[in-house]
């Protein structure tokens, strides 16, 4: 299951994280984002070695959705060397994320 992110620690566990980090914003009521999460968990455990999958609730954490430009969830946001670099909106099937995600997957 993938580690929830606070502010506080949004720092070490993404930005400074050695592997690319995968960004879940998702909120309790946001159906898709209840979609996407099962599917997210498979990934962690598939790819876990190559990506490190995270939450931020952006109900619980507002300052950080409006920080990276959230503006509709699921906001899936990959970052890597603490730079953003690929930035999705939308629940998607898991073979079309694994595509969007192949560069670092591999």
């Amino acid at each position: 299951m993938a580690k929830n992110v606070t502010t506080a620690s949004f720092q070490a566990d993404v930005l400074d994280n050695a592997k690319p980090v995968l960004v879940d914003f998702w909120a309790e009521w946001c159906g898709p984002c209840r979609q996407v999460s099962p599917i997210l968990d498979q990934l962690s455990a598939e790819y876990g070695d190559k990506i490190e999958i995270v939450k931020v609730n952006v109900d619980e954490e507002p300052g950080l959705a409006q920080q990276y430009g959230v503006t509709g969830i699921p906001a899936l946001q990959v970052f890597e060397g603490g730079q953003l670099v690929k930035a999705m909106v939308g629940a998607k099937p898991k073979f079309a994320l694994e595509q969007d995600l192949a560069q670092w997957l591999r």
